[in-house]
């Protein structure tokens, strides 16, 4: 089984890093170390006496405390070079809700948690800056650990490490991915490893509204073929999308209101989860260093 998942992968990408020859005609060259987004959203409602009050039409004295947190970073050091970008990518996401109701024991759960470590290489092979607002098209392949903050109660923490590879248009204007591609997983959540075999879809699209305001859309989809070991918590698919207006407020301070939502069907059981989330977050940008500009 585990020959099966594995050597279809690198025949895939054996073929375009070696039949497709790179193109000079690229436009960044060196390091680029960007702090793409450090978001925190927070929200609190602390309600005393609310048991003496559970009689009265006013819900802001009768409500349960609760406090809401989520932080998220996602950072970025790649090195442009003339024929290949080495890629790197931390993205840590977390959030917390706690309910204090007014009877009972407090309930606290989980609402985000990841960590996912990414280093890839993509071929710089065509620079085509007359379509979409301009971008670069090219193979390339990713190896990426994705694992958990806190373990979840009655079961093990996420250990994954994936293998990806495929072909994208990236560093558009506007379009800045857009990709399919081959993935080989090796999920260490539980003994034994299993392997799996998955293909994968996504794009990540950046508009100006206006000065000061850009609207950014992103779209993911997973979807799982085989493993070698059955598991109750093996996903037949999973979905995400995201939409963001982030409004500058000073600087590379930005206001962000967002919509994000999630959605997996389990392989072996059960109806489609979903996961909605609406809010507003505080963000923070920063370009510590840019990769030069060099003439096509």
């Amino acid at each position: 089984m585990k020959e099966y998942i594995i050597r279809p992968f690198f025949i895939f990408s054996l073929f375009f890093f070696s039949v497709i020859p790179a193109s000079a005609d690229n436009l960044k060259r060196g390091w680029e170390i960007d702090l793409s987004q450090l978001s925190f959203d927070f929200n609190s409602t602390e309600v005393k006496n609310a048991q003496e009050y559970q009689n009265f039409p006013e819900a802001r004295l009768s409500a349960d405390s609760q406090t809401v947190i989520r932080g998220l970073l996602n950072a970025s050091a790649d090195y442009y070079a003339k024929h290949y970008l080495w890629s790197n990518e931390l993205l840590l996401d977390y959030g917390r809700t706690k309910i204090r109701p007014v009877q009972g024991p407090s309930l606290t759960n989980d609402s985000a948690d990841q960590i996912l470590f990414t280093t890839g290489y993509t071929q710089r092979i065509w620079n085509i800056p007359d379509l979409l607002g301009g971008f670069e098209l090219g193979p390339f392949v990713n190896l990426g650990y994705e694992t958990e903050f806190t373990k979840p109660a009655g079961t093990n923490r996420k250990q994954i490490v994936r293998l990806t590879s495929g072909i994208k248009l990236f560093e558009g204007t506007y379009l800045k991915s857009l990709f399919a591609a081959v993935v080989a997983e090796r999920d260490y959540t539980y003994s034994p490893a299993s392997n799996k075999l998955a293909w994968e879809t996504g794009l990540k699209i950046e508009h100006p509204v206006r000065e000061g305001v850009v609207a950014k859309y992103g779209m993911f989809f997973r979807d799982y073929l085989a493993e070698s070991e059955q598991n109750t918590t093996d996903l037949d698919y999973e979905f995400s999308a995201e939409a963001r207006l982030e409004v500058q407020l000073y600087k590379n301070l930005y206001l962000a209101p967002f919509v994000s939502f999630y959605t997996a069907q389990a392989k072996y059981f059960g109806k489609r989860g979903e996961n909605l989330y609406i809010g507003v977050s505080l963000s923070f940008s920063h370009l510590f260093k840019a990769a030069e500009e060099v003439e096509s």
